[in-house]
């Protein structure tokens, strides 16, 4: 009877070494996986912040485009650039200095010379002179 006692309890051992070394085998893959699971989600998370980053610069950039390739941008450049004037327009132009002008009262552009005043007083006799 010893012997057999003796027998189950090698036997019992290695049982409960084999259980021991499956249920740290379940732990781990369970780590493992939920491990995986938590990166993943960082990762879908970086992804969705730089998807709404590329987003937004390409709405800035679209907004960009449909304002340079608008008409009234085209308008302004030309007004600046090469002095032209719409039909109907009139320019004024302010000048601290006395600029002496030849100009026919007929033609398009409309001088307005002032003298060293505050910024004030201009808009006044802008407006109201």
């Amino acid at each position: 009877m010893s012997q057999s006692l003796t027998q189950t309890s090698s036997f019992t051992k290695m049982i409960i070494f084999l259980l021991i070394f499956l249920v740290s085998y379940l732990i781990y893959s369970l780590m493992k996986t939920v491990y995986e699971d938590y990166t993943m989600d960082k990762n879908i998370a970086d992804f969705k912040y730089e998807n709404d980053l590329i987003r937004e610069q390409n709405e800035s950039k679209n907004d960009d485009y449909l304002y340079y390739t608008s008409s009234e941008y085209i308008d302004k450049i030309a007004k600046q650039s090469w002095n032209l004037v719409n039909p109907g327009e009139r320019v004024i132009i302010i000048s601290s200095s006395n600029i002496s002008i030849d100009k026919n009262p007929q033609e398009i552009y409309e001088y307005a010379i002032y003298d060293d005043k505050s910024i004030r007083k201009e808009w006044w006799d802008l407006f109201f002179n």
